[in-house]
């Protein structure tokens, strides 16, 4: 444990976020893996609505910090092109 108080905050602070960071990132998975299930099941209408859901949750993961954009842009493309395929 550090000594210095501003540190202690630090650890304090770097703790909660990465707890929310955790938190974004499970959301993320969850939300990316409901558009597979729906592409699975040949369900276009719940796989297009699954995708939009996942691309807001990618777009706030990057405003948050919690992914970077070019990772989100791959996903989502990613996303999209098994969504196009049914």
């Amino acid at each position: 444990m550090a000594n210095i108080k501003s540190q202690k905050k630090r650890i304090l602070t770097n703790e909660k976020a990465r707890q929310r960071n955790a938190a974004v990132r499970s959301e993320l998975r969850t939300a990316i893996r409901t558009v597979g299930t729906a592409v699975d099941a040949a369900d276009k209408d719940a796989a297009n609505a699954a995708m939009v859901a996942a691309g807001r949750k990618l777009d706030k993961a990057v405003t948050k910090g919690v992914m970077h954009k070019n990772a989100a842009a791959n996903r989502k493309s990613a996303i999209s092109k098994k969504v196009a395929a049914l």
